[in-house]
């Protein structure tokens, strides 16, 4: 299998779900392990995925649908040509969806905050490496200055007093983000140095960023986030717990 055929596999496989049991999508995944450039298409896919789960979450059911479903019982042919015709349809969006999703996301996805949102915290979940190791977060500031990434934040009083481990500098759309590190005080697996991630980049790099300073609060995968604007900031906290959990952190 060569990196062209995973991308064509993967274009199917869904994170987190019972996928990685297919021996075709698992071997593509062990592929991208070894493969940096496919590793960085699959975290796009990834993101991508994410943001259609979120959005087609915040999808309401038309009013009056459960009313409709239950007059309509008695006509139990009637019903089952149509949920024949649904399923049909269904299917038909879902193969549109895969095959189109891509190439839709490749010219406009990659610069909207909901894309950015979720590559963060993959960033966060996958495993990294960060340039700078240290507790003291004067010299976090400095290294980010030193090397032209946002280094100027803002940090909110709770979040101020929480230990700081080190800091990453990552990349979105040629743009630099800071990923300052924290540790809660909660117990960490073996290996782990952190579990609380904040990012900062200039906000006009993000497409359809919020402008207030009032946290937006989404689940993404494990992570609860909460996302923030201040002057020319775009934060964005991470961890795991609920949403009272990062309540109390800003």
């Amino acid at each position: 299998m060569n990196r062209e055929e995973a991308k064509i596999i993967l274009l199917l496989y869904r994170p987190e779900t019972a996928d990685t049991g297919d021996p075709q999508i698992a071997g593509a995944l062990a592929l991208a392990k070894r493969d940096p450039e496919l590793a960085c298409w699959l975290d796009e896919h990834c993101a991508r995925q994410n943001a259609l789960r979120i959005k087609f979450r915040q999808i309401a059911a038309p009013a009056g649908l459960k009313e409709q479903i239950i007059s309509e019982r008695a006509a139990h042919e009637k019903i089952i040509f149509w949920r024949q015709k649904v399923v049909l349809a269904a299917a038909a969006a879902v193969v549109a969806l895969v095959i189109l999703a891509p190439l839709w996301f490749h010219s406009r996805a990659d610069d909207t905050f909901a894309i950015y949102r979720s590559r963060m915290v993959s960033t966060a979940l996958r495993g990294y490496a960060m340039d700078l190791t240290t507790d003291n977060p004067v010299q976090i500031r400095a290294y980010l200055a030193q090397n032209h990434a946002p280094a100027d934040y803002v940090l909110p009083a709770p979040l101020d007093k929480v230990a700081v481990t080190g800091c990453a500098i990552e990349s979105w759309q040629g743009m630099k983000v800071s990923m300052i590190c924290f540790r809660t005080g909660k117990p960490l697996p073996p290996g782990e140095q952190s579990d609380l991630w904040l990012f900062v980049i200039d906000r006009d790099s993000v497409k359809n960023a919020p402008a207030t300073a009032a946290p937006q609060f989404v689940q993404v995968n494990r992570l609860v986030t909460a996302t923030w604007s201040q002057g020319d900031k775009l934060y964005m906290l991470d961890t795991e717990g609920d949403e009272q959990t990062i309540r109390r952190l800003l």
